[in-house]
Formats: C-alpha cells, sequence, structure tokens
C-alpha cells in the first residue's frame, strides 16, 4: 500500500488523551488538521516523524508505503517537515543550505545543478551565494521548501509554516508547497488554526477539539 496510513494513533499528555486518529493519506494528497492549542496537533506530526518529546505517551502504527516505520529512527523515516520558522542555518550560503539535503548518493557537478534546478524552480535563481539574513520571508520560506525537497522525502510534514508570512507571500508559498506536493506525489498532512490554509488544501480534513 502506499502513501502513510495512521493505525489507531493515540497521544495522551499526563494521562489525558489528546488524539485518536485512524486514516490513510494517499500519495498527492493532503490531510489537513485543525484545532486549538494544546489538541495535539504538532505532537501527531512530532509522533510521525519520530522526535515526539518523551514527556507525551503514544501509541498506534505509523506505516508510509507499505513500510511500518513506527520505532524508526527518525532519519530513517523519510519524512521532510517544515516548521513556522524556515530554520535555514545561519552559518552557511542559500546553495550550502540546500547542498545539505542533497542525498549523499548524488556525486560531484550532479549535486551543484540539483541546487540552481531547485533555486529555479522558486524563483531564486542566482540566489546561491546569498546569506540567508539578506532574504525577505517570503524568500526564506521557498529555500526551506527546496531543502526539505531536496532531501527526497516520502511524506511532508507541515508545523504551521505559512504563518509568520504577511499576506500577500502567504498565499503565494501556500499554493508553491501545494503544487510542489502534488508534482512529487507525497502525501501530505498541514496542521493549520487557519481556515484559509485549510481551504486552499483541500482534500481531507481532521477538526479536533478538546477531548
Amino acid at each position: 500500500m502506499t502513501g502513510l496510513a495512521l493505525q489507531n494513533v493515540q497521544i495522551s499528555l499526563q494521562s489525558k488523551l489528546l488524539l485518536d486518529i485512524t486514516t490513510t493519506v494517499e500519495p498527492g494528497g493532503t490531510l489537513t488538521v485543525m484545532g486549538p492549542s494544546g489538541v495535539g496537533k504538532s505532537s501527531l506530526l512530532a509522533y510521525i516523524g519520530g522526535f515526539l518529546d518523551p514527556a507525551f505517551s503514544a501509541s498506534g502504527k505509523v506505516v508510509l508505503n507499505g513500510k511500518d516505520i513506527t520505532t524508526l529512527p527518525p532519519q530513517s523515516r523519510g519524512t521532510g517537515i517544515l516548521f513556522q520558522d524556515p530554520l535555514l542555518f545561519p552559518h552557511m550560503s542559500v546553495g550550502e543550505n540546500l547542498l545539505f539535503a542533497v542525498p549523499q548518493n548524488i556525486k560531484g557537478e550532479e549535486r551543484v545543478h540539483h541546487i540552481e534546478e531547485a533555486l529555479a524552480r522558486v524563483g531564486l535563481e542566482g540566489y546561491s551565494n546569498r546569506d540567508p539574513a539578506t532574504l525577505s520571508g517570503g524568500q526564506k520560506a521557498r529555500v526551506a521548501l527546496m531543502r526539505v525537497l531536496l532531501s527526497q522525502p516520502s511524506v511532508l510534514l507541515l508545523d504551521e509554516p505559512f504563518s509568520k508570512l504577511d499576506a500577500d507571500r502567504r498565499g503565494q508559498i501556500r499554493e508553491l508547497v501545494f503544487v510542489e506536493a502534488k508534482q512529487q506525489n507525497l502525501p501530505t498532512i498541514l496542521v493549520t488554526h487557519d481556515e484559509d490554509d485549510a481551504m486552499a488544501a483541500g482534500d481531507q480534513l481532521i477538526q479536533l477539539t478538546q477531548l
């Protein structure tokens, strides 16, 4: 089975059940998870990615493209995640940030080609040597997206990555993210408070409430 399957995933904090989810996200499909703060939205992404805070307890299976990844270390799961902040490495240039994500089996000039192609896809040709500190919020978001995609993930996790962008940039970056995810046939999970984000994502929606 391809795509992402969450099988009886339960997350609790101090014996209080926060969420209980069973669902499947098809390749190229998007699941949007909405709800107030404290209901476990970001914790769900952390569980899928393998970095859930030990203060939480969790159970249930995470199956990606037919493989149970529930107990694998984060680096072995094939997940890519975008956070609210771009989290670009400040001591690296834009190109070096992207190079960090290119798989090691891609060698030599091909690595540089991957970087230049990625920048061109998001309208940042010639930005490889730029300091990330000189970029606008929207430009940083585009670099962060391409860094995740260059790592060739099998699933894309979005933890409110549009929330700190201004209104003009928000719609543009949001559309870019969903287009790229569909083109790469990635199952995607979006966590958000914003109804516009959910409408743009389309597809499945889970509304969490305080249990």
